[in-house]
Protein backbone atom coordinates (compact mmCIF):
# COMPACT_ATOMS: atom_id res chain seq x y z
CA UNK A 1 0.00 0.00 0.00
CA UNK A 2 1.55 3.25 -0.94
CA UNK A 3 0.50 6.89 0.67
CA UNK A 4 0.57 10.03 -1.44
CA UNK A 5 0.91 11.90 1.90
CA UNK A 6 2.44 10.37 5.64
CA UNK A 7 0.87 10.44 8.95
CA UNK A 8 0.63 13.72 10.41
CA UNK A 9 3.73 12.57 12.56
CA UNK A 10 5.75 11.99 9.28
CA UNK A 11 5.23 15.23 7.88
CA UNK A 12 5.52 17.04 11.15
CA UNK A 13 9.45 15.46 11.71
CA UNK A 14 10.18 15.98 7.86
CA UNK A 15 9.28 19.37 8.46
CA UNK A 16 11.43 19.39 11.61
CA UNK A 17 14.23 17.83 10.01
CA UNK A 18 14.14 20.34 6.74
CA UNK A 19 13.74 23.55 8.97
CA UNK A 20 16.02 22.62 11.81
CA UNK A 21 18.68 20.27 10.89
CA UNK A 22 21.29 22.40 9.20
CA UNK A 23 20.77 25.30 11.76
CA UNK A 24 21.15 22.36 14.71
CA UNK A 25 24.66 21.41 12.78
CA UNK A 26 26.01 24.15 12.49
CA UNK A 27 25.39 25.17 16.58
CA UNK A 28 26.60 21.68 16.84
CA UNK A 29 30.31 22.71 15.10
CA UNK A 30 30.18 25.72 16.94
CA UNK A 31 30.14 23.50 20.31
CA UNK A 32 33.34 21.85 19.23
CA UNK A 33 35.19 24.47 20.14
CA UNK A 34 34.51 23.87 23.67
CA UNK A 35 36.55 20.32 23.95
CA UNK A 36 39.82 20.27 25.05
CA UNK A 37 42.48 20.29 22.29
CA UNK A 38 45.66 21.89 22.97
CA UNK A 39 48.07 23.45 20.39
CA UNK A 40 50.22 25.67 19.99
CA UNK A 41 50.15 27.24 16.88
CA UNK A 42 46.45 27.65 15.01
CA UNK A 43 46.48 24.26 13.49
CA UNK A 44 42.70 22.90 14.03
CA UNK A 45 40.19 24.04 11.37
CA UNK A 46 37.31 25.99 12.27
CA UNK A 47 34.58 23.44 11.88
CA UNK A 48 31.64 25.99 12.59
CA UNK A 49 32.80 27.99 9.61
CA UNK A 50 33.24 25.23 7.39
CA UNK A 51 29.94 23.27 8.23
CA UNK A 52 28.21 26.91 7.69
CA UNK A 53 30.22 27.24 4.09
CA UNK A 54 29.35 23.94 3.65
CA UNK A 55 25.52 24.78 3.80
CA UNK A 56 24.98 28.03 2.39
CA UNK A 57 26.99 26.54 -0.87
CA UNK A 58 24.97 23.33 -0.79
CA UNK A 59 21.41 25.11 -0.27
CA UNK A 60 21.57 28.79 -0.51
CA UNK A 61 18.06 29.45 -0.16
CA UNK A 62 17.66 27.88 3.03
CA UNK A 63 19.08 30.89 4.82
CA UNK A 64 19.48 34.50 4.13
CA UNK A 65 22.54 36.76 5.01
CA UNK A 66 20.99 38.14 8.44
CA UNK A 67 20.64 34.33 9.92
CA UNK A 68 24.74 34.91 9.93
CA UNK A 69 24.54 37.67 12.86
CA UNK A 70 23.35 35.31 15.67
CA UNK A 71 25.16 32.30 14.62
CA UNK A 72 28.27 33.94 14.58
CA UNK A 73 27.34 35.28 17.93
CA UNK A 74 26.65 31.74 18.94
CA UNK A 75 29.74 31.20 17.75
CA UNK A 76 31.74 34.09 19.11
CA UNK A 77 30.71 33.03 22.61
CA UNK A 78 31.55 29.34 22.42
CA UNK A 79 35.09 29.95 20.61
CA UNK A 80 36.31 32.68 22.98
CA UNK A 81 36.78 34.93 20.04
CA UNK A 82 36.37 39.04 20.44
CA UNK A 83 32.64 39.42 20.70
CA UNK A 84 31.63 40.32 16.83
CA UNK A 85 34.41 38.77 15.17
CA UNK A 86 32.30 35.51 14.00
CA UNK A 87 29.56 37.87 13.67
CA UNK A 88 30.99 39.90 10.97
CA UNK A 89 32.89 38.11 9.30
CA UNK A 90 30.34 35.40 8.46
CA UNK A 91 27.88 38.08 7.61
CA UNK A 92 29.97 39.55 4.95
CA UNK A 93 30.53 35.66 3.55
CA UNK A 94 26.95 35.52 3.25
CA UNK A 95 26.90 38.84 1.69
CA UNK A 96 29.66 37.85 -0.93
CA UNK A 97 28.31 34.86 -1.67
CA UNK A 98 24.99 36.43 -2.30
CA UNK A 99 26.62 38.63 -4.97
CA UNK A 100 28.37 35.65 -6.74
CA UNK A 101 24.93 33.91 -6.51
CA UNK A 102 23.71 36.83 -8.49
CA UNK A 103 26.40 37.25 -10.90
CA UNK A 104 27.01 33.41 -12.23
CA UNK A 105 24.53 31.27 -13.47
CA UNK A 106 25.98 27.76 -12.54
CA UNK A 107 28.49 26.07 -10.15
CA UNK A 108 30.31 22.34 -9.84
CA UNK A 109 32.27 20.91 -7.05
CA UNK A 110 35.23 22.78 -8.02
CA UNK A 111 33.93 25.94 -8.06
CA UNK A 112 32.53 25.28 -4.57
CA UNK A 113 35.78 24.32 -3.18
CA UNK A 114 37.10 27.07 -5.04
CA UNK A 115 34.72 29.94 -3.48
CA UNK A 116 35.10 27.97 -0.53
CA UNK A 117 39.11 28.32 -0.20
CA UNK A 118 38.49 31.99 -0.94
CA UNK A 119 36.20 33.02 1.99
CA UNK A 120 38.01 30.33 4.31
CA UNK A 121 41.54 32.50 3.27
CA UNK A 122 40.22 35.70 3.68
CA UNK A 123 38.27 34.88 7.11
CA UNK A 124 41.53 33.22 8.53
CA UNK A 125 43.01 36.69 7.15
CA UNK A 126 40.13 38.78 8.72
CA UNK A 127 40.65 36.80 12.09
CA UNK A 128 44.03 37.38 12.14
CA UNK A 129 43.50 40.82 11.92
CA UNK A 130 41.04 41.06 14.56
CA UNK A 131 43.71 39.44 16.90
CA UNK A 132 46.40 41.65 15.42
CA UNK A 133 44.28 45.01 16.56
CA UNK A 134 43.48 43.23 19.53
CA UNK A 135 47.49 43.36 20.51
CA UNK A 136 48.69 39.94 19.10
CA UNK A 137 52.26 40.42 17.55
CA UNK A 138 51.97 37.22 15.62
CA UNK A 139 52.90 37.12 11.94
CA UNK A 140 50.27 35.97 9.42
CA UNK A 141 52.67 32.62 8.28
CA UNK A 142 51.43 31.46 11.67
CA UNK A 143 48.19 31.07 10.60
CA UNK A 144 49.01 28.88 7.28
CA UNK A 145 48.92 25.98 8.84
CA UNK A 146 45.61 25.68 9.31
CA UNK A 147 44.46 27.82 6.34
CA UNK A 148 45.67 24.93 4.36
CA UNK A 149 43.81 22.32 6.68
CA UNK A 150 40.62 24.05 6.22
CA UNK A 151 40.87 24.10 2.21
CA UNK A 152 42.19 20.10 2.78
CA UNK A 153 39.08 19.64 5.29
CA UNK A 154 36.29 21.46 3.63
CA UNK A 155 35.55 18.48 0.81
CA UNK A 156 34.90 16.04 3.94
CA UNK A 157 32.94 18.63 5.49
CA UNK A 158 30.92 18.86 2.28
CA UNK A 159 30.59 15.43 2.07
CA UNK A 160 29.07 14.95 5.63
CA UNK A 161 26.51 18.29 5.12
CA UNK A 162 25.31 16.40 1.85
CA UNK A 163 24.61 13.71 3.68
CA UNK A 164 22.81 15.47 6.40
CA UNK A 165 21.00 16.97 3.55
CA UNK A 166 19.83 13.41 2.01
CA UNK A 167 18.70 12.38 5.48
CA UNK A 168 16.88 16.01 6.09
CA UNK A 169 14.69 15.65 2.58
CA UNK A 170 14.41 11.82 2.90
CA UNK A 171 10.71 10.88 3.62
Amino acid sequence: MSRIAGSRRDLAMLGFRQRWVPLLTTLFASLLNALPFVVTTPLVPDFAYLVLLAWRLLRPEIWAAHVALPLGLFDDLMAGHPLGQSMALWTLTFLAFDFVDSRSGWRDYWTDWLFASVAIALYTAGAWYVAHMMGSQAPIVVALPQLILSILAYPLVALVVVGLDRWRLAR
